[in-house]
């Protein structure tokens, strides 16, 4: 079979002149192409911009504006995609030629269009379109594979949350992002208390179970679009909570303890409790110009720590001067 005829073409023919026109759509739909026809270049460019075709067939010489005014507009409103441009004119000179390329033609026909020299050309271009097509999808393929690569390259194995790489590279996005709307950011960073008595003492595989547990509950904490949960390192965890305040962060915290609390997973070495629990610090702020994801981090690595020398199983906040044990007895 043909290979036009396999592949019909969507093609606008522009001439203002009727019967050239109606002699040009005739000879392509014996080749077996759809049709579109336009006798100015102002109603070219609307069928252009309604229909999208797949080649235009552009006569030089019109009323008003010309052939060479219309491949100028059109190529403006393609917004990076391609359609061939073939220019028609009874003018043959070199400098004809070279303008029309100028103005965003691919070719160039001098009337009248001989049928074979015609198909020829549909036949190059239709070549160019499949090729410039097979490009796109190839070039969607790979951006689709190395966002997935992306995703795996900041995902943990074990818990399924962010990984490291993710987390720095969504904390400086939020730093950035709450800067910009001068919203507050809460960062919290979390630990498992006696992670290694609890190791040692129920071994590695009911550890990995713990860990993806409390990953787990974390991940449904995050109720909101922008709030993200992390895996920091070993039996570490973050939070990064967008747009919540001092008192929000630490109603947050109070929650996660509870329903850390509630998980009730047995932890027979714990020094604080019959159970597994957490420890956490909190740093809130609304970024400005000297705000840096190391400062965040310090910040709530310290109030860590402080939770910790406090008696554990709390969430401390040196912007509150509280910790979550305190708020509860108050």
């Amino acid at each position: 079979m043909d290979a036009t005829r396999s592949s019909p073409l969507t093609i606008l023919v522009v001439d203002d002149q009727a019967g050239a026109r109606l002699a040009l759509a005739g000879n392509l739909d014996l080749l077996g192409h759809r049709v579109l026809e336009a006798d100015s270049a102002d109603w070219a460019l609307e069928q252009f911009r309604r229909h999208k075709p797949d080649m235009v067939l552009l006569d030089v010489m019109m009323p008003g504006h010309d052939g060479y005014w219309a491949a100028r507009r059109m190529r403006e409103a393609e917004a990076g995609n391609w359609t061939p441009i073939i220019f028609l004119s009874a003018r043959d000179g070199e400098q004809d030629l070279s303008r029309g390329i100028a103005c965003g033609g691919d070719d160039y026909l001098v009337k009248p269009v001989s049928p074979v020299v015609l198909e020829a050309k549909l036949r190059a271009m239709q070549r160019l379109r499949d090729m410039q097509r097979q490009l796109v999808n190839v070039s969607a393929e790979l951006r689709a594979a190395n966002e997935h690569l992306q995703t795996l390259s900041e995902r943990d194995e074990l818990t399924g949350l962010a990984n490291r790489r993710g987390f720095d590279r969504m904390l400086h996005a939020e730093i950035a992002a709450t800067r910009r709307e001068r919203q507050p950011l809460t960062l919290v960073l979390c630990d498992i208390d006696a992670f290694k008595a609890y190791n040692d003492s129920l071994g590695h595989v009911d550890g990995d179970h713990c860990l993806r547990r409390l990953g787990a509950l974390l991940a449904e904490s995050c109720h909101r679009s922008r709030d993200q949960a992390a895996r920091y390192g070993g039996e570490e965890f973050a939070l990064i909570l967008p747009n919540t305040p001092k008192s929000g962060a630490m109603t947050f915290a109070r929650a996660i303890r509870r329903m850390v609390s509630a998980l009730a997973l047995p932890h027979p070495c714990s020094p604080v409790a019959p159970h597994v629990t957490f420890s956490g610090g909190i740093t809130t702020c609304v970024p400005d110009a000297d705000t840096t994801p190391e400062g965040l981090i310090v910040r709530a690595d310290q109030a860590l720590y402080a939770a910790k020398r406090q008696g554990r199983d709390r969430f401390f906040s040196f912007e509150m001067q509280l910790d979550t044990v305190e708020q509860l007895e108050h």
